[in-house]
């Protein structure tokens, strides 16, 4: 443990809801919420206006839509959450060479090791925040901390748009009325556990003792619980977190039931996956494919390969492999593929035994190999226009998808350094003119190199849901 609040604990307010609203003038101030939309879609961010209805991540989003009828419901544009994402760790990584990445929106920094360590953790933690807010216009709430649990409590209580700091000695004041599933580990069994030797909050962890902890929980869990209540955690800061291995997978609004189109969708996720491999610059050894079942059961199958591989065709013949000794009749809801044992380099004879499987060889798979991976039917033109979807046309400029359906589809023409909504048009599904786009820079992208004095922002950090412009 510290003596002086130095470790950092960074999130993002609502990033994807966020991003969406700075990208979209008339979503501005507005609830927005983000994730699948479809009969089995799940609520993955929801921003602080929808959150008053009740709508919060991990909810199905029939239930959000019960909620909250009148809010913007989105699908996820990764593509532009990683740019951000980019932008915000770029900054974290000026303030000190130790930071670690949770996520594409909140991240752990050891102001320890910063070039200019003797600055006050505060100062840096205030900067931060408005060199955020002056490259992306965003806000993000911060804790300050002597452990990386204190940071990240702290963060939780500074949301939305706040900073929160433990100071030394207050550690247990903080801690003690709090829910014991505010510490990490504890899930819902553990939980419940504790529940029934009577252990709601924090300060009764600490009160009961560790060996009534060990008793409970077991020697390792329980004495590290308890060590965690008592606010003790030396975890270090890491700045390389390696991963173990790259997953991509989908779930559908109805059940697969064709044979041929589960293997076009396992191609398809092979390929996505090799893409998120080579774009962390790794190979893998071990080829996973995890199937969902029409009655929820979730199985996987893996296969070993003879050495680490980055290589398209390799994933995609083992991964379809894999696939075929599944039965599938009943129906699939939910298909992913992976590769684990990550490795940093390639072995390219390896890539032999994917030829001569190819060009029709012998060996165990080869038939499967041989099968054509055609499409399924294509659905009607306009299933391609999603809520949220960045397009541009030939006569109106760019815009982004409201909504589409019975041949029609309804686009917004506004773009982010708008300061009102923009006009609202349909076209025919079919229309010639309507195509895709790559989202647009937010407003304040440029401005964070045209006006550096802009990132100097306020002198003191407001507190939560007391910042400028709408809550995020």
């Amino acid at each position: 443990m510290r003596s002086a609040p130095t470790i950092l604990h960074l999130d993002m307010d609502a990033f994807f809801a966020s991003v969406e609203q700075a990208s979209k003038p008339s979503l501005r101030g507005k609830p927005v919420v983000v994730g699948g939309l479809g009969p089995r879609g799940v609520v993955s961010t929801a921003s602080y206006e929808a959150r008053v209805h009740g709508v919060h991540s991990a909810m199905a989003t029939a239930h959000a839509r019960r909620l909250a009828p009148n809010a913007a419901y989105l699908y996820p544009r990764f593509g532009i959450y990683r740019r951000v994402s980019g932008i915000v760790m770029a900054l974290l990584g000026a303030a000190s060479p130790l930071v670690e990445p949770l996520s594409v929106d909140e991240a752990f920094v050891d102001l320890e090791a910063a070039p200019g360590a003797a600055e006050d953790p505060r100062s840096v933690a205030r900067r931060l925040r408005a060199e955020i807010r002056a490259a992306t216009g965003l806000t993000a709430s911060v804790g300050l901390a002597g452990s990386k649990l204190l940071a990240k409590i702290a963060s939780e209580k500074a949301k939305p748009d706040g900073l929160v700091v433990v100071e030394p000695g207050s550690e247990q004041a903080l801690l003690d009325p709090m829910p014991v599933r505010t510490l990490p580990g504890v899930g819902p069994a553990t939980a419940e556990h504790l529940r029934r030797a009577g252990i709601l909050t924090v300060g009764e962890i600490t009160q009961a003792g560790e060996p009534e902890l060990v008793r409970l929980l077991g020697k390792a869990h329980g004495g590290g619980l308890f060590a965690m209540a008592a606010g003790v955690d030396n975890r270090p800061v890491v700045a390389e977190r390696d991963a173990k291995s790259v997953s991509v997978e989908d779930t559908y609004d109805s059940d697969l039931t064709d044979r041929a189109h589960v293997r076009y969708e396992i191609d398809r996720l092979a390929e996505r996956c090799v893409q998120r491999l080579r774009g962390a610059g790794r190979s893998g050894r071990t080829v996973v494919v995890k199937v969902r079942r029409y009655d929820f059961s979730t199985l996987t199958r893996s296969e070993t390969l003879r050495a680490p591989t980055d290589d398209a065709s390799v994933v995609r013949e083992t991964a379809r492999r894999l696939a075929e000794s599944v039965d599938t009749t009943g129906g699939v809801r939910l298909l992913g593929v992976g590769v684990a044992g990550l490795a940093d380099f390639t072995q390219e004879d390896l890539f032999a035994q994917s030829d001569a499987r190819a060009a029709g060889g012998a060996g165990a798979g080869g038939s499967v190999v041989d099968l054509p991976a055609s499409p399924p039917p294509q659905p009607e033109r306009s299933a391609r226009w999603l809520p949220g979807q960045d397009v541009t046309h030939t006569e109106y400029g760019p815009g982004w998808v409201q909504g589409s359906g019975v041949g029609r589809v309804t686009v917004r023409f506004e773009v982010p350094s708008d300061t009102r909504p923009g006009r609202v048009r349909t076209f025919p599904a079919d229309d010639p003119g309507l195509e895709h786009s790559e989202p647009l820079p937010l407003a304040a992208e440029p401005a964070a190199t045209a006006d550096p004095a802009a990132a100097a922002g306020p002198a003191a950090e407001p507190g939560p849901g007391t910042g400028p412009g709408p809550a995020r």
